[in-house]
C-alpha cells in the first residue's frame, strides 16, 4: 500500500470517525431551548438581565428548520455530519503534505490517536452553537492563511490575484452570519490577528518587505472582522456580548463567579479532579493539554512559531481555564499531532522496519479500531429510537402536565426549562439554560433552595408557585427539597415516575399564570 492512499484513506478515517462517534441521543439540555426560541422568542416569568440579545438567531433558524423535517433522528444525523465536516475542515491544510512526506507509521499513530480521543470524549459532541463557531473557524483556518499570505510575488496590494478578493468577500459574509449564531463569534477576528501575526513574522524571516498599502490591507481585514456585529440592527449590544462570556469564563463580576464555580463544564478540569468528578475525562484532558502546550512551545524553540502553536497554546491554555473549551483544543491539537507525526515519521518508519512490519502496524491499527467501533455499536443498543435522553428531559413527565393544566406558576429544574418551553409552550418556566440572562442574587438563591426547603416554601407562597417538577436520578440535588414537600399537606405528588416527580401547591387565593 502506498503512502499517498494510506494518508487519503486516513484523513477520511479522521473525519467518519468523528461523525460516527457523535451519534448519539441529545443530551444538552440547551439544545431545547434553542429549538423553543426557533419557533418564536421565550423568556422565563422570572426577571432577566437587559439587554436581551438572542445572539444564536441563526444556529436556531437552522436547528429549529432541521428539527421540524425529522425531529431529533434527523438533527442527531445533521449534527453527525458537521462534526465529521468540522475534523475534516482543520485537517485539510495537512492533507497535501501527508500525502507527500508522511509514513504509513506515522499517518496510523495519527488516526488511532484520534480514535481514542474521540471515543473517550465522544459525548462532547453535542449540537450547540459552539459547533457552528468550530465550522466556521475550520472554514478561516484554510481560507485567511492565503487571505494573509505573503511572497516575494505580492509585495503591493495591487498584486493581490482576484481570488483574494472574492475569499475576503465570502470570509466577512460568514462573519456577518457568525454574528448570530453564538457570542464566540469574537474567535473569528482574534483568529485572523493569529494569522496576520503568523504571516508578518513570516515576512521578516524570509527578509520581505511588505508595501505600507499591502500592511494596511491586512489591518483592514481584521477591522472589518470587529466591525461586523454593526452590521445587524443589534448593534454595540451584539459588539460587547463576548466580554460577558469572557467575565463568564473567568468569573470576574459576582454574577459570572457564581455561575462559573457551579457548572461543572465551566470548572477547570484541575477542579473536577480534585473533586473525583468526571476523573477519566479529566485526567486525559490534562495530559492532552500538557501534550499540547509540549507540542506548542517545542515548535517555538524550533523557530517555528506559526499559526500551530499560537492556537495550539491558547486553546490548551483556555481548556485547563474550563473544561467546555476542549472542543476548541479537539481540532487544532488533532492538527499538531499530523505535524508532529510529519516530523517523526522517517524515524516511526526506521524503527519500524527493525522492529515491527508494517502489516503488524495495520493488524495493530484495525484490531484497536474496531474495537473502540464494537464499544461504540454497543452503547447505540442502549439508546431508544426517539433519540432524546429521557434521563435528562421530563419527557413523560412534560406529556402528563400538558395534559393535566395547573393554577399558579412553575417551578422547574434549569435543565428541564428548555424542554419544557418547547412541548409546553403554554407554562412559562422559572429558569433554563441561559444563565446569563440570571443575576447572582437570583442564581445563588436557586441553588440555595435545594438544601434550604424552608426558603423554598416562603418563595413558593410569595411567588404564587401552584407546580414544582424535580429530576429524581440525572442531576438530582433535590432530594432534601423533595423529601421536605412530600411531608406538608399543602404539597401534593401528582405525578411520579423513576425520572422525574411532579407536585402540585395548594393554597387559598392561588392566581393562575396561565
Amino acid at each position: 500500500m502506498n503512502n499517498g492512499l494510506v494518508n487519503r484513506c486516513g484523513f477520511l478515517a479522521v473525519a467518519v470517525a468523528a461523525a460516527l462517534f457523535s451519534i448519539f441521543p441529545l443530551t444538552d439540555t440547551d439544545i431545547w431551548w434553542h429549538l423553543a426560541c426557533a419557533r418564536e422568542w421565550v423568556q422565563t416569568w422570572t426577571p432577566s438581565r437587559l439587554p436581551v440579545v438572542n445572539v444564536h438567531e441563526y444556529f436556531q433558524r437552522v436547528v429549529g428548520f432541521v428539527y421540524g423535517i425529522g425531529g431529533a433522528p434527523l438533527l442527531v444525523a445533521f449534527k453527525a455530519v458537521l462534526w465529521g465536516a468540522v475534523f475534516a475542515l482543520f485537517l485539510l491544510p495537512q492533507k497535501k503534505p501527508c500525502v507527500e512526506s508522511q509514513s504509513k507509521s506515522a499517518s496510523l499513530a495519527g488516526v488511532t490517536l484520534a480514535a481514542i480521543v474521540f471515543f473517550i470524549f465522544r459525548y462532547h459532541f453535542e449540537i450547540r452553537p459552539v459547533l457552528f463557531s468550530l465550522l466556521f473557524l475550520g472554514i478561516y483556518w484554510n481560507l485567511l492563511p492565503h487571505i494573509f499570505r505573503v511572497s516575494h510575488l505580492a509585495l503591493r496590494v495591487s498584486h493581490l490575484a482576484p481570488r483574494t478578493y472574492f475569499l475576503l468577500l465570502f470570509v466577512l459574509v460568514i462573519q456577518w452570519l457568525w454574528c448570530k449564531c453564538q457570542g464566540l463569534y469574537i474567535l473569528g477576528p482574534l483568529f485572523a490577528v493569529a494569522v496576520l501575526v503568523s504571516a508578518w513574522l513570516d515576512a521578516w524571516r524570509l527578509e520581505i518587505k511588505l508595501s505600507k498599502g499591502l500592511r494596511l490591507f491586512h489591518v483592514g481585514v481584521v477591522l472589518a472582522l470587529f466591525a461586523m456585529p454593526f452590521l445587524h440592527s443589534e448593534g454595540l449590544n451584539l459588539f460587547l456580548y463576548p466580554f460577558g462570556l469572557l467575565d463568564r469564563l473567568v468569573g470576574m463580576s459576582p454574577s459570572a463567579a457564581v455561575f462559573a464555580s457551579e457548572i461543572a463544564e465551566n470548572r477547570s478540569p484541575f477542579t473536577l479532579l480534585m473533586a473525583g468528578e468526571n476523573v477519566l475525562e479529566s485526567v486525559v484532558m490534562i495530559a492532552l493539554c500538557g501534550a499540547g502546550l509540549v507540542i506548542a512551545v517545542w515548535n517555538a524553540l524550533k523557530g517555528r512559531l506559526g499559526l500551530m502553536p499560537i492556537c495550539l497554546f491558547a486553546t490548551a491554555v483556555l481548556t485547563l481555564v474550563a473544561e467546555r473549551n476542549f472542543v476548541l483544543f479537539m481540532p487544532v491539537f488533532l492538527y499538531g499531532v499530523v505535524m508532529f507525526c510529519n516530523l517523526l515519521g522517517p524515524r516511526l518508519e526506521a524503527w519500524g522496519s527493525k522492529k515491527i512490519t508494517s502489516h503488524h502496524l495495520l493488524i495493530i491499527f484495525f484490531c484497536l479500531l474496531f474495537f473502540l467501533l464494537g464499544l461504540w455499536a454497543r452503547s447505540l443498543l442502549a439508546y431508544d429510537s426517539s433519540m432524546i435522553a429521557s434521563q435528562r428531559v421530563p419527557v413523560d413527565a412534560a406529556a402528563w402536565m400538558a395534559a393535566h393544566p395547573h393554577e399558579g406558576r412553575l417551578f422547574n429544574d434549569d435543565r428541564a426549562g428548555g424542554y419544557l418551553e418547547l412541548v409546553n409552550p403554554d407554562d412559562s418556566v422559572y429558569i433554563d439554560g441561559r444563565f446569563i440572562l440570571k443575576t447572582a442574587d437570583f442564581f445563588e438563591r436557586y441553588l440555595r433552595y435545594a438544601d434550604d426547603p424552608p426558603l423554598f416554601m416562603r418563595d413558593a407562597d410569595s411567588l404564587q408557585v401552584g407546580r414544582a417538577i424535580f429530576p429524581l436520578r440525572y442531576y438530582a440535588r433535590w432530594g432534601k427539597l423533595v423529601s421536605a414537600l412530600e411531608t406538608l399537606e399543602d404539597w401534593n405528588v401528582v405525578y411520579r415516575d423513576s425520572l422525574y416527580i411532579v407536585l402540585n401547591h395548594n393554597f387559598p387565593n392561588l392566581v393562575s399564570e396561565r
